[in-house]
């Protein structure tokens, strides 16, 4: 991807969670150690982790969790890790990671999906629609956040990914 964000040559793909560790690391826990980027929640079966690539060079990356956000609506989904690369930074990966987890709710029945975002990405997540929800927070170590959020629809074939005992 070049500097300026070519979203058409950004492809996003599926990867495991040991994937997203070394951009975790680099742009969200550079302070920390490695096993900071373990997240609670890496291996549960309705977490997916998303990758964006550029000639087969993971640029950017994403965790979604089915997780509702305290004081929130019951389907809840949690984006954590949301990273890019430096080197990959403007308007095409992090669109194409958030379209992607938008759609991969939207398949599975809609709802609230929100993050803990960094004050530095606030913006971000304001221009792709998201709305703050209460007071700027430290998280320690890592710096200032607030919780944005935003519903997703479901989308038409959302019975074919409920959960068993959804009751669909």
């Amino acid at each position: 991807m070049n500097r300026t964000g070519d979203a058409a040559t950004v492809r996003v793909a599926t990867i495991t969670a040991e994937q997203t560790r070394p951009l975790r690391h680099l742009v969200l826990r550079p302070t920390q150690s490695v096993e900071a980027t373990q997240y609670s929640g890496d291996h549960d079966p309705d977490t997916v982790h998303f990758g964006a690539f550029d000639d087969g060079r993971l640029m950017g990356i994403i965790s979604v969790y089915r997780q509702p956000r305290e004081g929130g609506p019951a389907e809840g989904w949690r984006i954590r890790g949301m990273a890019t690369a430096p080197a990959a930074r403007g308007p095409g990966a992090g669109k194409a990671l958030l379209d992607t987890c938008r759609s991969h709710v939207a398949a599975r029945g809609g709802g609230e999906l929100w993050a803990n975002a960094r004050m530095t990405a606030s913006g971000f997540y304001t221009a792709a629609g998201f709305a703050p929800v209460g007071p700027q927070f430290d998280i320690e170590d890592i710096g200032a956040h607030v919780v944005v959020r935003t519903d997703v629809a479901p989308s038409a074939d959302t019975a074919v990914h409920k959960p068993r005992g959804s009751g669909s």
